[in-house]
């Protein structure tokens, strides 16, 4: 019986390490949103007031009215998988040429599109040759000598 419950204890213990290994490794990133202090937000504040408010923008744009960025994202790796974003919250806010407030606009995950900054393939010139294309493309072709077309000296 005590062989028993031991088994029984080793196998629970195997269970419980397999399943905490599976369990996503969570990081969260940016801006941390207090939802009191954001509720406090309001078109016409000047931006001393909202920099006061929320602090330093994750980032800042300024064509046309400028626009400051408050952004969040959390991510989860699983295991040796790359990691995925699973949620993302952004705060936009515009100003008008007096400084002030004049849009607040809130976007999450849903609302982001995906765009390839980098490709990470090099275009090359010349024809795309098949496998089977490259191993029949060398039937009728000879070696040459090392000299060109007629050996040394011709």
């Amino acid at each position: 019986m005590k062989r028993m419950t031991k088994w029984a204890a080793g196998l629970a213990l195997t269970a419980a390490l397999a399943t905490t290994a599976c369990a996503p490794l969570q990081e969260h990133r940016g801006y941390k949103f207090d939802e009191k202090i954001v509720e406090r937000l309001e078109d016409g504040m000047t931006r001393q007031q909202v920099r006061g408010l929320l602090g330093s923008p994750s980032t800042t744009s300024t064509v046309e009215n400028e626009a400051w960025y408050y952004i969040f994202s959390r991510v989860e790796t699983v295991t040796f998988f790359n990691p995925e974003e699973v949620e993302r919250r952004i705060i936009a806010i515009q100003f008008d040429e007096t400084k002030t407030v004049q849009k607040i606009a809130h976007y999450g995950l849903e609302d982001g599109k995906i765009v390839n900054f980098i490709d990470r393939t090099t275009p090359t010139r010349g024809k795309e040759l098949t496998v089977l294309g490259e191993i029949f493309g060398n039937l009728g072709k000879f070696n040459k000598p090392a000299g060109g077309s007629g050996g040394p000296g011709k």
